[in-house]
Formats: C-alpha cells, sequence, structure tokens
C-alpha cells in the first residue's frame, strides 16, 4: 500500500487504516501542526505575547486602565525614552477590544505596546498556514464529494 490510499469508502494514511474523512482531516491537521511548531516564528510569536502581558505591577491608573505594565513596556520605555514630533497609535488590551487606538508621543511607549501586537500577527499567520496546508493535502487526497469548499 502506499502512504495514501482509498479502501471500500475509507483512506489509509502513512500507516493509519480504516478512517473516515473527518477523521483524515485530523490526521492531517496534526502532520502540519506537527511541521510547523518549533520554527523560530512560533518562538518569537509567543515570546512577543508573554513580553507583553501586563504582568509587573504599577502606580495607580485611572478609570478602566488596565491594570499593571508589560515588560516590553517597562524597558522600552527605560531604553528608548525619545519625542516623537506626531503621535503614534498604540493598542492595549482595552482598546484593542473596542478597536479605539490610543496615541502616544513617546517611541519607547509605541514600540512596547507594539510588541505583542508583532506576536499576535505571526500566531495568526503561522495558524492561517497550517489551516490552508491542511486544506490544500486533504482535498489533494480525498474523493470529491469529501473535499472542503
Amino acid at each position: 500500500m502506499d502512504t495514501v490510499e482509498q479502501l471500500n469508502g475509507t483512506y489509509f494514511y502513512k500507516g493509519v487504516s480504516n478512517v473516515s474523512a473527518g477523521e483524515l482531516f485530523f490526521w492531517i491537521l496534526l502532520e502540519k501542526i506537527d511541521e510547523h511548531v518549533g520554527s523560530i516564528n512560533n518562538i518569537v510569536a509567543v515570546s512577543s505575547i508573554i513580553l507583553g502581558l501586563p504582568l509587573l505591577s504599577t502606580r495607580g491608573k485611572p478609570g478602566n486602565a488596565t491594570p499593571g505594565t508589560s515588560i516590553a513596556s517597562k524597558y522600552s520605555r527605560q531604553l528608548l525614552n525619545v519625542k516623537l514630533p506626531r503621535p503614534l497609535p498604540k493598542f492595549t488590551n482595552t482598546s484593542i477590544k473596542l478597536l479605539k487606538p490610543m496615541w502616544t508621543n513617546n517611541l519607547g511607549a509605541f514600540v512596547g505596546r507594539t510588541v505583542p501586537v508583532v506576536g499576535w500577527a505571526l500566531l495568526t499567520n503561522d495558524v492561517a498556514q497550517i489551516v490552508y496546508k491542511t486544506v490544500s493535502t486533504y482535498n489533494m487526497i480525498v474523493r470529491e464529494e469529501d473535499r472542503v469548499w
């Protein structure tokens, strides 16, 4: 038998036999996740997200501000304390939910708040690639009536 075959309405895929179309999709998804996980992209994404979490305690903040500050924000403000000529948009946990950016003239504050956004963007890209590769591989293998989209 090949690594991929159809047997009496079921599929054989890389040593797993007698699987339905849904089970085949699951096995291909696991394979694509395994191929993708561990790349430098994933490490940077997860690190960026963790560095952007408001884990450090801080002085009192007004109103509905997110309590605490992130490691990225604290150290980028110390290292990049540069006044900008025009304000740049930054997002916090609260402002991202409202899709309403806050504005800052400090380069360090902008960089500190952008670190987790970059992490989430990289992670979203990884998930999109895994899903695309899974669906493409699955659709090449299965019968026409079992295809997705």
